[in-house]
């Protein structure tokens, strides 16, 4: 899966054939907070997913904390405890 990081707008971007998936961000230190969903209906939900996982992994690459702020990520790492060590200390989802 190809993600373009777009730092002008501050979103990470995946273009599928019903539109295009973007998650907004905010970078601070070395925690990258994630804010903002686009695009998500239940009709992609796999490739949405998918393209977390590959956000994570992006954040996992770059040794990045990750703090979500939105409850859809927020239940995303409720349905993948494999996620939960990128958390900063003291978080608890």
């Amino acid at each position: 899966m190809e993600i373009k990081n777009n730092e002008l707008l501050r979103q990470f971007e995946y273009q599928t054939e019903e539109g295009m998936l973007s998650v907004e961000y905010s970078l601070q230190e070395r925690k990258i907070f994630l804010t903002k969903l686009k695009g998500f209906e239940t009709s992609v939900q796999e490739q949405a997913s998918d393209f977390l996982k590959a956000v994570l992994s992006f954040a996992e690459d770059n040794r990045l904390r990750v703090v979500p702020t939105h409850p859809k990520i927020v239940s995303f790492f409720r349905k993948n405890p494999v996620y939960k060590e990128l958390l900063p200390p003291g978080i608890r989802i």
